[in-house]
């Protein structure tokens, strides 16, 4: 796509990676549902780890899908598929804990693993699964210090929702790309209001659809992964406290700034 000369071409293969993009978006979400019902399912809500397993998730999202995970239950987490005649995984830790020093305690079980403190993947006979996960569990829970497992939002910046424009939004998306070693600039954002028709989302509804305004000034859209629970905050009529970084939303050919809201609380002087 990028050395392609031929403008018609070009568009041919980006029209392709936008549909494989949204295949996958809609495949790691899928997953995801499934991933949080096994957890329920099986009972281990208040586990120092998460570790879900099924044969037939894809390889390619199982990253993803931990990463989803913690946002749910902030905790050590391994995505497992079967690949081949064993199984992989992807692991994501959480702020302050070793997630590959964990696996080395492990290693008996494992064939292979590499990565970092924070992210990780490996590899092991499906006959040691178990074994892997109860051994897993038994390392994190020994050696992990119970504070990390609440979770905390670091903001970088206390804004009005005056200074967001399209401008701020570009400046932000030069800092991109964003991951564990470039996190995306985090913003708080007092007194809001919704405008009263927040709702919940999603095939599940646990999602959170907002808009908000703030001194009777320009109303932004809003959305809360898994913050379906928050939907009371904003039936009160009371103004809340909003922590979010910000996305570009393209709706009907325009392209606007959306709160992806990572936390909200009610304001503290709004009683």
């Amino acid at each position: 796509l990028l050395m392609e000369t031929d403008l018609g071409v070009a568009e041919t293969y980006a029209a392709e990676i936008e549909q494989y993009n949204l295949e996958r978006k809609d495949l790691d979400q899928y997953i995801t549902t499934e991933a949080l019902e096994q957890i329920r399912s099986q009972g281990e809500e208040s586990r120092f780890t998460s570790v879900v397993y099924q044969e037939n998730w894809h390889k390619g999202v199982l990253g993803i899908v931990a990463s989803r995970l913690t946002e749910t239950y902030y905790r050590p987490t391994l995505v497992f598929t079967k690949s081949g005649d064993k199984l992989a995984a992807s692991a994501r830790s959480v702020k302050g804990f070793d997630v590959y020093n964990a696996l080395q305690g492990c290693a008996e079980h494992i064939e292979q693993f590499g990565g970092h403190k924070y992210a990780a993947g490996l590899t092991l006979q499906e006959a040691q699964y178990e074994a892997f996960k109860a051994k897993f569990e038994e390392v994190v829970s020994r050696s992990i210090d119970p504070a990390l497992l609440e979770q905390e939002i670091t903001i970088d910046l206390e804004i009005d929702l005056t200074e967001i424009s399209p401008r701020l939004l570009r400046i932000i998306g030069q800092m991109a790309p964003f991951g564990p070693g470039n996190l995306a600039p985090v913003f708080l954002s007092k007194r809001l209001w919704d405008t009263g028709y927040a709702k919940c989302v999603g095939s599940e509804k646990n999602h959170l659809k907002a808009t908000f305004y703030q001194k009777e000034g320009k109303a932004f859209g809003a959305i809360g992964f898994n913050l379906g629970d928050k939907l009371e905050l904003l039936q009160g009529g009371r103004p809340v406290d909003v922590v979010y970084t910000l996305e570009a939303n393209t709706w009907n050919g325009k392209t606007q700034p959306q709160l992806k809201i990572k936390d909200i609380r009610e304001n503290r002087f709004s009683r």
